[in-house]
Parts: C-alpha cells; sequence; structure tokens
C-alpha cells in the first residue's frame, strides 16, 4: 500500500464508524489526522488519544459544524496550520432520516443536504488550494450504494449521494492534471450507529419488526447476505491514496455485496 508518512488527513463525521476507522487507518499508515464529528467531548478525546498512542501521530480534534461553511473552511485551515499542510480530505459526514417524502420534513431535507451534500463542497473547495500548491491530494468521498440506486422513503439522502457522485465526477476534471484525485465510495450498509439508528424508523415506515428490517430490508439488498465492515471500507481508502491509484479519478467505487450488480 504504501506509508503515509509525513501526510495530513481530515476526516469529517470521523469521531465513530466508517469515519473513524478511515482516520484509524491512515494513522497505522503514518498520517497526522484531522477528527471531526459529534459526541461527547469525553468519547471524542479518549478516540482523539488512542489515535495518537496507538500510531505514534499526531490526531487533533475540530468541532466543525458541517451545516456551516465557514466552520468547514475553518476545520482545513486548522490542519494547515497545525500540520502544514492537508494532504487527504475525506468528506463521510452524514445523517439518515426516514419517511414518505409527502411527510417529509422539510427541515430534515435542508439538513440532510447541507451535511451529506454541501459540506463536502465547502470542504473541497477550501482544500484544494493546498493541494495545488503541493502537487499532490487526494479526496476521497463517502457516497452510498444509495449514490446508484434509490430506497423508498429516502428522498434527501439519495438525492445528496447522487449529488456526491457528481460533484467527485467534476472535481476530478478539475485537478486531474495536479496529480490530486478525487474518488468517492459506495458502501452499502455497513453496520455503524448511522444504521442501527435507522431501523426504529424503518419498522414504523414499513410495520415491520426489527428482524425483518435487518434481514428482509437491510440485507436483503445485498447478495451476500452479509454487512460490510468500516474496516473494509477503510482499506480501500487506503488504497486510493496508494501512488498505486494515482490513475483512479473520477470513479465510484463500489463496496456493497453485490447490491448495484442487480
Amino acid at each position: 500500500m504504501g506509508s503515509l508518512s509525513g501526510k495530513n488527513a481530515v476526516v469529517t463525521g470521523s469521531t465513530s464508524g466508517i469515519g473513524l476507522a478511515y482516520a484509524r487507518a491512515f494513522a497505522a499508515a503514518g498520517a497526522n489526522v484531522v477528527i471531526n464529528g459529534f459526541g461527547s467531548p469525553e468519547d471524542i478525546e479518549k478516540e482523539r488519544a488512542k489515535i495518537e498512542s496507538d500510531f505514534k501521530v499526531k490526531a487533533i480534534y475540530s468541532p466543525a459544524d458541517m451545516t456551516k461553511p465557514a466552520e468547514i473552511a475553518g476545520m482545513i485551515a486548522l490542519g494547515e496550520k497545525t500540520f502544514g499542510s492537508v494532504d487527504i480530505l475525506v468528506n463521510n459526514a452524514g445523517i439518515q432520516f426516514v419517511s414518505p417524502i409527502e411527510e417529509f420534513p422539510i427541515e430534515k431535507w435542508d439538513q440532510i443536504i447541507a451535511i451529506n451534500l454541501s459540506s463536502a463542497f465547502h470542504a473541497i473547495r477550501a482544500a484544494v488550494p493546498g493541494m495545488k500548491k503541493k502537487g499532490w491530494g487526494r479526496i476521497i468521498n463517502t457516497a452510498s450504494a444509495h449514490s446508484l440506486v434509490a430506497s423508498p422513503f429516502k428522498s434527501a439522502y439519495v438525492s445528496a449521494k447522487h449529488g456526491i457522485a457528481g460533484l467527485t465526477k467534476t472535481v476530478a476534471l478539475e485537478v486531474a492534471t495536479h496529480k490530486i484525485t478525487c474518488n468517492c465510495i459506495s458502501p452499502g450498509y455497513v453496520w455503524t450507529p448511522l444504521v442501527e439508528k435507522q431501523i426504529p424508523d424503518t419498522m414504523k415506515a414499513r410495520g415491520l419488526t426489527r428482524e425483518q428490517v435487518i434481514n428482509d430490508v437491510l440485507l436483503d439488498a445485498q447478495p451476500t447476505k452479509e454487512f460490510v465492515t468500516s474496516e473494509q471500507v477503510a482499506a480501500l481508502a487506503l488504497f486510493l491514496c496508494s501512488d498505486d491509484a494515482a490513475q483512479i479519478t473520477g470513479t465510484n467505487l463500489s463496496i456493497d455485496g453485490g447490491w448495484t450488480a442487480e
């Protein structure tokens, strides 16, 4: 895979789940990391300190709110000021809400579009100048199988993830001659707090039990009948940061147990 020693990464939504797996994988490869996301101060500090102690790199926390463009730009500036550069940007922050469209709260639509799509635009916009100056960069956006296909009751999420796929392609074309790549990873169902939290809403929306939601809704989409793991997604991101992946750009890489093959 090659080492990321001397590189610095910013990972949004990285206090748990896939984002934390990204941050730990980069740190294990030698990169300093900026983590960001929700959680209790005690839990966040525990994860931040654990990254430093486990991998002997520097890890800092940015409390930037992904609905506020100025705070997102400040997060990138913090990484650049602390480490000297932001070489790797992973836009991973995301929330979910499940509802029939005629009942979908307008504020939830706005919030999901802001956090799942617009925040990636703001972070990329802030990070690209530094990457161009250095002549190297890796931008990875966490999309979803829902960037390629849809499911009912997830209008905002599916719209945002389709948007992420388009943003990824556009940015890749713009930075193609600067040794900067931009790709998105589209996981299927990964067992994370985000997935676990949407189970009760899906139970209510579809009139199903918890077990039925897991087996007949979530894993029904994945021919392997297994959840993707956060570590598998992080391993793909690590490969995309390697020199071997220098000519992979503008792509949407599925890791979904065969979901989108059907």
